[in-house]
């Protein structure tokens, strides 16, 4: 686990420079070793410059220093992540006539796509982002992983003596180059609005780009890019197997090779079905003792430590309760809001966990994301498809009609109060019953922070994305899950949308921000193959206790420690904000001069607050966060539109 910055194309000592400075933004992403590189031997001639920061995990030696060059054929790999199957590509790759010098899985990499080109990635089982250059072909290849799960960005930039592409781990580090404007990206402005997060392949920096999950990018020294080319992704159609045992195999061998670590290891276990049913595999599967970490609060609200500690217990891990306290999240906010690479609402609780973890000494870190978009936890899975009856069974009547009667069921049941409506789901009955049973739409209304109507009033120049999704984006979803709110449809939607586009990135952000690594192993690209290879009955029924998940990883435990509303891991957001934290909320969100940068309207931001704060029926914590995290990123990276 690293981090990675590079350039391709005209090579002077402005670009080299500019190389440097993404690095030096890096550096909390690998603490422990940094490298450089440069293909040409003097500035001013095309050519590649790779600059790393290293995050010991595989061969601590100098043996995984990176850059990694062949001396031999001159090939330069740039690697961020971990290749997991990496000892058996490497036995393969050895009766192929390969020879190692280390025992790193960077190498294993290097050879494999010296010996296959793209075609190794095909072989790969990991989570990566690379950057690989071929002298022979005078080529350069830069990949990301099947699921999203580590991001790598990109733009180009037109120079003097020519055209540059610059990539790295993280958007700011392309900022500090130098060379990329500090102007926001509209679309991305609207799509973060829209949802709290901006939706790829744009990002929140105008001209700054998210490669696609699954897909590569190839580009020859004159910096122009091929067409992305995409190398995986998940079944359109749902399967029609009804035998679990592929899953539990691929379930158990993934989570064995996903504790594969030269540095401490530890498990984030919340107590919840998903977290419990990965340590439960990795006592399993591990040759050693386990240990688990749960962060508890005050707020009793929010708190399950107990249900951790009874699962701990139960197992017999080595567990460590790590209490958050209001005035500890206050003293950090700072460092967490800082880490933010773009404007997300729900980075924070991935941050805290993080820190925590790392300072009890762990830097490998098991994380149970997944479980409930592959096995239907979500309350989407539920509430989409009987939307999506309503609205095809009410076709019949115009969109006034609709909104009507949703208007008066809202002020129904919102005490027929004045103010902000409420933006809570039954808030957005119109605009789902509007949808017309259409999936995108509904999932969209369902998800989003506003309604649109709100959304335009606070935010008059909306109407540049498709439902919050950039128009390309949102035609490949389409294409993609259908338009029939099927459970197999909408675990599509939650793996390319929630998942894909808001947890894998946040948690890659905010946990690199400690230096910790974070493996996800339901994730693995493996068992998500042969989970989408069940049938519906077999995979979702009932829905939304996600059977099969439990009856794999949960087998031995009491199943009465798990029957109990499903509920996330939360920081107390809402109530630190009407506490301690209002004056600083309330400082950013009047901020007039930045909402008008932004287009945002500074009247209705400040009646959105005020509403928050006298406590107006359906109207979150996160509606408010995220406007105070948009501003506040603004302000200090100095982005405007």
């Amino acid at each position: 686990m690293c981090g990675i910055a590079g350039a391709v194309g005209f090579v002077d000592r402005d670009v080299i420079e500019a190389v440097q400075r993404m690095s030096d933004a890096l550096v909390h992403r690998g603490p422990d070793g940094s490298g450089f590189w440069c293909s040409t031997p003097e500035p001013g001639r095309p050519g590649v410059v790779f600059a790393h920061r290293r995050l010991k995990i595989i061969d601590l030696s100098e043996g995984g220093r990176q850059p990694m060059l062949d001396p031999d054929s001159g090939d330069a790999m740039l690697f961020n992540g971990e290749i997991y199957n990496y000892l058996d590509l490497r036995r393969d790759l050895e009766a192929r006539g390969a020879r190692f010098r280390s025992q790193s899985d960077t190498e294993v990499l290097l050879r494999a796509c010296e010996l296959d080109g793209a075609g190794a990635l095909d072989e790969l089982r990991g989570m990566f982002a690379f950057a690989w250059w071929n002298p022979r072909t005078r080529r350069l290849l830069l990949a990301r992983d099947r699921l999203g799960i580590k991001p790598l960005y990109w733009t180009s930039v037109e120079r003097s003596g020519g055209r540059v592409v610059y990539f790295a781990s993280e958007a700011r580090a392309l900022l500090a180059t130098g060379q990329v404007e500090r102007r926001v990206d509209p679309v991305s402005l609207e799509s973060f609005l829209w949802n709290g997060f901006s939706v790829g392949p744009q990002t929140f920096v105008a001209g700054v780009r998210l490669l696609s999950a699954g897909t590569s990018l190839e580009l020859g020294l004159d910096a122009a890019p091929d067409a992305p080319v995409r190398f995986w992704r998940p079944e359109r159609s749902a399967g029609r197997l009804s035998d679990t045992e592929p899953v539990r195999d691929e379930m158990e061998r993934a989570m064995r090779i996903h504790q594969i670590s030269d540095v401490p290891l530890g498990v984030f276990l919340s107590g919840g079905i998903d977290s419990s049913a990965m340590t439960a595999l990795a006592a399993r599967t591990s040759a050693g003792s386990v240990r688990t970490f749960n962060i508890g609060f005050a707020e009793s609200d929010f708190d399950e430590a107990h249900y951790a500690r009874a699962v701990a217990k139960a197992l017999g891990t080595e567990h460590t309760e790590i209490k958050l306290t209001e005035s500890d999240f206050r003293n950090a906010l700072g460092d967490a809001l800082g880490c933010i690479d773009q404007p997300t609402f729900d980075a924070l609780n991935t941050y805290f966990v993080s820190r925590a973890v790392r300072e009890a000494g762990i830097t490998v870190a098991l994380a149970g994301t997944g479980g409930d978009e592959l096995f239907g936890g979500y309350r989407s899975f539920r509430e989409l498809p009987r939307a999506a009856l309503a609205g095809r069974a009410l076709g019949w009547l115009p969109d006034s009609a609709l909104r009507t009667a949703a208007s008066a069921v809202n002020s129904l049941l919102r005490g027929g109060r004045e103010g902000v409506p409420a933006q809570t789901r039954w808030g957005k009955l119109g605009d789902v019953l509007c949808a017309r049973g259409d999936l995108l739409s509904l999932y969209q209304s369902a998800y989003g922070l506003f309604t649109p109507a709100f959304l335009r009033r606070m935010y008059p120049a909306l109407g540049r994305t498709t439902c919050g999704l950039p128009a390309e984006r949102a035609e490949e979803l389409r294409e993609l899950a259908g338009s029939r709110a099927t459970p197999h449809a909408i675990s599509l939607l939650e793996l390319a949308l929630f998942l894909g586009e808001r947890l894998l990135r946040d948690t890659d952000t905010a946990a690199m921000a400690v230096a910790l690594e974070v493996r996800v192993p339901l994730l693995d690209h493996r068992v998500v193959e042969e989970t989408i290879a069940l049938d519906g009955a077999a995979r979702f029924e009932p829905l939304g206790r996600k059977q099969r998940l439990r009856e794999i990883g949960l087998d031995g435990l009491d199943p009465a420690l798990f029957e109990r509303p499903k509920s996330g891991f939360v920081l107390p957001i809402g109530v630190w904000c009407r506490r301690h934290l209002s004056r600083e909320v309330d400082e950013t969100l009047s901020d007039t001069e930045t909402c008008r940068s932004l287009g945002l309207d500074p009247g209705v931001v400040a009646q959105l607050w005020r509403a928050f704060q006298q406590g107006a029926r359906g109207l979150y914590w996160s509606r408010v966060w995220s406007l105070f995290v948009l501003l506040r990123w603004c302000r200090q990276h100095r982005m405007a539109l």
